[in-house]
């Protein structure tokens, strides 16, 4: 049996709890720490989880960490623990300008690049439209066109071996099978325009 036709079902049944959030613990069912989830961002509260990289001025206001400037070098906060098998919910806010993204199982924490990680695209105006939001740079090309901008947003990985599905607000954008980076830290970006990020959660497979 090959690697995906062993990981294949796994990732659906995952993928499918994700919709809508469902699998995400709420305040009046199981706590975080029961089902498995770590909540490493939670409005205001959690930048200590993170090292930032890069030029962007991360600051805590209005319930959520968010930049909207930057100098030379764009601006990433960096998990300060790696994953290999994982889902990962992120609930952001972006303008309609905004270049942004979240790179996982990066090969350097230092270096971040959408040639060193997987990235998860938030990006409503890039040129090619192919990997725009929703989509994986490079590997995954999206499956349904989303638009991410002027309103609060969940995106969700599944990342199980080699196999990855991406969905925004319940929809499944991209899904690869890829096995250039194991695990590593992820990542947070701030390229340009304004990017919110008011709940980061994650749960080991």
């Amino acid at each position: 049996m090959n690697n995906r036709s062993f990981l294949f079902p796994v990732l659906l049944v995952a993928a499918a709890t994700f919709t809508g959030c469902a699998s995400a613990p709420s305040s009046s069912s199981e706590s975080p720490a029961a089902s498995g989830w770590t909540t490493l961002l939670d409005g205001t509260r959690g930048m200590e989880n993170f090292d930032a990289v890069g030029d962007s001025n991360w600051t805590a206001a209005d319930g959520a960490i968010q930049a909207d400037k930057r100098g030379k070098d764009t601006g990433f906060l960096v998990s300060k623990k790696s994953y290999g098998n994982f889902q990962l919910v992120v609930e952001f806010w972006s303008s309609p300008d905004a270049n942004s993204g979240v790179f996982i199982r990066c090969a350097n924490p230092k270096a971040i690049t959408d040639k060193s990680c997987y990235e998860g695209n938030i990006f409503d105006e890039r040129p090619d439209p192919s990997f725009g939001t929703g989509g994986i740079v490079h590997h995954g090309k999206v499956i349904k066109p989303q638009k991410a901008g002027g309103k609060w947003n969940t995106m969700d990985f599944t990342a199980f071996g080699s196999v990855m599905v991406v969905t925004l607000n319940g929809v499944k954008t991209a899904e690869i099978d890829h096995d250039q980076f194991a695990s590593g830290p992820f990542a947070l970006q701030h390229g340009k325009g304004v990017i919110k990020f008011r709940k980061v959660m994650i749960k080991p497979l």
